[in-house]
């Protein structure tokens, strides 16, 4: 008997669709609410970007969720080769991006962030990898658990370079979550913990020496803020219109902070601190309630998978979006260091905005594959 292909949309999560449509419609009006009344062309900008890359990215999400997974699996070897030849043409056709710092954008018509595309790819590469080797891993084979880390240190290598060292954290913390997904022996948890603690007298030195000027001084305002009361302005001034938000904020575009101008880079690093001082602690905790339902459907997804590929995919995805959220919401806090790494679904970043419906529209493939049909 012929079988619908329509019919494999029954599974589809329009949970997870529908709030990761209101999270991106409500980065919208935050980034709007962050850029009222600029007189930057690039901040003015921001806004009808941000709709242009949603719909880009709602459309990608489909596509992806339609695909099988499996299939994408099947060409992994073709997909790391892309990943690899993006980010090495930053180096050769690279631009620098709007907090000119990172050289780490190319103009293909539209502004493309590689190590945001990469995020996504490595999930799909790394999985593969790891799901033909599901039982080796099990297994306690350490020469997989090694190739594993040259397989993500390539592309992590040439994202540290560009600089961008927050997104490098973010590789290496999927890296961690999809290998214990697969079935990481406690020992070898133990003895990579040995192993780190030995290497980090040697490694900090070495990294602080290779380290940009304006990242050592954000860490070192982080530990200490009258070392650098220039570097850690954004962080008081976060707090400050974190506790000005009360209860129920000042309302919507109406906060002192932003409208103001005192918060800095509010429409990105610090859109969490706007969301606090326009709806106080209780649009706070709705903002990251609604992530973590997003992030608990697609756990959901990876629990329910028929294949080890399907549930790596899905455990990839929950971890950057963990990840980001927990960092991003930390670091205006000031219980993190500032990174630049963007509130998923909610700061502005064309290319972050698409790696992250990319993601879901990943998990989506996995759910709606989670029964034959």
């Amino acid at each position: 008997m012929r079988r619908n292909p329509l019919a494999i949309w029954r599974q589809f999560d329009w949970v997870l669709f529908g709030l990761s449509v209101v999270l991106t419609i409500f980065g919208v009006l935050m980034i709007r609410s962050a850029t009222l009344g600029a007189i930057d062309p690039e901040l003015i900008s921001r806004v009808p970007n941000q709709i242009r890359y949603g719909i880009i990215s709602v459309v990608v999400m489909f596509a992806l969720a339609a695909l099988d997974y499996r299939v994408l699996g099947g060409v992994a070897g073709y997909l790391y080769v892309l990943m690899v030849g993006l980010l090495v043409a930053v180096f050769f056709f690279g631009v620098t991006g709007d907090g000119g710092i990172t050289r780490g954008w190319l103009n293909l018509g539209i502004p493309i962030q590689p190590a945001e595309i990469a995020k996504v790819l490595i999930i799909v590469t790394l999985g593969a990898y790891l799901a033909r080797n599901y039982e080796r891993i099990q297994e306690g084979d350490w020469g997989i658990l090694v190739r594993s880390l040259v397989h993500l240190g390539i592309p992590a290598a040439l994202i540290v370079a560009q600089p961008d060292l927050g997104m490098t954290i973010v590789f290496a913390f999927m890296w961690f979550v999809m290998v214990w997904a697969s079935g990481l022996q406690l020992r070898q948890i133990g003895v990579a913990i040995v192993v780190v603690l030995v290497a980090l007298p040697v490694a900090v030195p070495v990294v602080w020496s290779r380290m940009e000027e304006y990242q050592r001084s954000r860490l070192v305002s982080f530990i200490s803020e009258e070392s650098d009361p220039d570097a850690a302005y954004n962080i008081r001034q976060a707090r400050i219109s974190i506790g000005s938000g009360g209860l129920l904020g000042e309302g919507y575009a109406q906060g002192s902070q932003n409208t103001g101008r005192f918060l800095r880079v509010r429409h990105t690093d610090f859109i969490f601190a706007v969301i606090s001082e326009e709806f106080g602690f209780v649009g706070a905790v709705v903002t990251m309630v609604l992530l973590g339902v997003v992030i608990a459907r697609v756990l959901r997804g990876a629990r329910k998978a028929v294949d080890p590929l399907g549930s790596l995919i899905c455990y990839g995805v929950a971890a950057f979006m963990f990840f980001q959220t927990f960092v991003s919401i930390g670091m205006n806090l000031g219980l993190m260091p500032v990174t630049g790494l963007t509130l998923p679904f909610i700061s502005s970043g064309g290319t972050s905005l698409l790696s992250t419906l990319a993601g879901i529209g990943l998990a989506q493939s996995v759910i709606m594959r989670q029964a034959r049909v």
